[in-house]
């Protein structure tokens, strides 16, 4: 079975780094864009499990960016890893599959808890009937 493949969307360096870092540890392949914009480039062409996303973005927000790769990926898994720390999810993110359960705040000490997250999410979508 194929390593999964998890997409990083972060516009702060030092947090793509080590989340590339964690996730690559962890056996994950890494992809990493700075911008909403260039993570939905790469679904295009890309193979993508899972997304991290921030929600403070430059250009379209983190929300923006859910919702709209919901639409174009219905299987796709979504984490939220944000520095807002009273975010709620919006109703169109609810629909999206996005839980409390997958909200991670700035800074994580343990981005492990992220992969673990992560993987859960996968498993989980590969475990459901496909339509």
């Amino acid at each position: 079975m194929a390593e999964p493949v998890v997409l990083v969307i972060d516009d702060e360096p030092q947090l793509r780094s080590n989340l590339r870092d964690c996730f690559e540890d962890y056996g994950f392949t890494v992809l990493t864009a700075i911008c909403a914009e260039d993570a939905l480039e790469m679904l295009l062409r890309e193979k993508v499990d899972a997304c991290t996303v921030d929600i403070r973005l430059p250009g379209m927000t983190g929300n923006e960016f859910i919702a709209k790769a919901s639409r174009m990926r219905p299987q796709l898994k979504f984490v939220i890893y944000t520095g807002s720390w009273n975010y709620e999810i919006p109703g169109d993110l609810a629909n999206a599959g996005v839980t409390p359960e997958e909200i991670f705040n700035k800074p994580c000490e343990d981005p492990e808890i992220i992969a673990r997250t992560i993987e859960r999410l996968i498993a989980r979508g590969a475990a459901a009937p496909r339509h």
